[in-house]
C-alpha cells in the first residue's frame, strides 16, 4: 500500500480528497501546513507528495526545495486557476506535475497513479531485465533504471522519476532527435494531458541538475521548434 502525504491548508480539500484516495487503496497522511509536514517527512518519508503552493508557516514551494535536498520521490502541485508563473516554477525546482484547482478527484487519481507506476518500474519492481533496463553507458553518463542511479563522470545526480525517464528517452539514441510529443508519452501516460512548456521546464531543471555536476554539460542539445537531442560526449 503506497503511502500518499496530502499538504494543504484547505481543510475541505483535505478531507474529501483523502476519502477519495482511502477508498482507492491508498494510506494517506494529512497536513494542513508545509511546517508539520517537513517535520513528519524528516521522521518518516511518504511514497509521494501532493502539495499546495499557498500555505502558512511554509508554502510548497520552500517545503519542494527543501525536499529535493533529501529525496527524489513524486511530488503534484496543487495550483490556483491563474498560477501559471507557480506552476513552471515548481517544475523548474522539481515538481513532477500539476493539478489545477478546482481538480477532478478522479484525474488526481490518475495522475497519482501514473508517478508510482513509473516509481516502481525505476525500482525494478514490475519489470525484468531487458535491453530498456540494463545499465546504459553513454560516454560520461552512467544510468542503472533498476536502481534509479545516475552518475556523470563518475558523480552522483540526484534526479526526479520525470527527468530521469527524460534523460534515459534521449540518451538511448545518441545524435536523434526526439520531438516534444514524444518525450511527453514517454514521461506521461496517455490519461494525463500536459503542454510543450511542461516539457521544457523539465529539460531546463534536468540541464541544471547536471550542470551543477559539471559545468561544461552540454549534452542535451535544443533544435528550436523541432525538439531534443542527446549528443554523446
Amino acid at each position: 500500500m503506497s503511502r500518499i502525504a496530502l499538504v494543504d491548508d484547505d481543510r475541505n480539500i483535505l478531507t474529501s480528497v483523502s476519502m477519495t484516495l482511502e477508498a482507492e487503496g491508498f494510506e494517506v497522511e494529512t497536513y494542513n501546513d508545509g511546517q508539520a509536514a517537513l517535520e513528519a517527512f524528516n521522521k518518516r518519508m511518504p511514497d509521494m507528495a501532493v502539495l499546495d503552493i499557498k500555505m502558512p508557516r511554509m508554502d510548497g514551494m520552500d517545503l519542494l526545495q527543501r525536499l529535493r535536498q533529501k529525496t527524489s520521490m513524486p511530488v503534484i502541485f496543487l495550483t490556483s486557476k491563474d498560477d501559471e508563473i507557480d506552476e513552471v516554477l515548481g517544475l523548474r525546482m522539481g515538481a513532477d506535475d500539476y493539478v489545477k484547482k478546482p481538480f477532478s478527484q478522479r484525474l488526481l487519481v490518475e495522475r497519482i497513479r501514473a508517478l508510482l507506476r513509473r516509481q516502481d518500474a525505476i525500482a525494478g519492481e514490475e519489470i525484468e531485465e531487458t535491453e530498456e533496463t540494463k545499465v546504459m553507458v553513454r560516454g560520461e553518463l552512467v544510468m542503472d533504471p533498476l536502481r534509479h542511479a545516475v552518475k556523470w563522470k563518475g558523480r552522483d545526480v540526484s534526479l526526479t522519476v520525470t527527468e530521469f525517464l527524460l534523460l534515459q528517452a534521449l540518451a538511448q539514441r545518441p545524435g536523434f532527435v526526439k520531438s516534444r510529443d514524444q518525450l511527453m508519452d514517454v514521461a506521461y501516460d496517455d490519461s494525463v494531458y500536459v503542454d510543450d512548456r511542461t516539457i521544457d521546464s523539465h529539460i531546463k531543471r534536468l540541464r541544471k541538475k547536471m550542470r551543477n555536476t559539471d559545468n561544461e554539460f552540454s549534452a542535451i542539445e535544443t533544435l528550436y521548434g523541432i525538439g531534443y537531442r542527446y549528443n554523446e560526449e
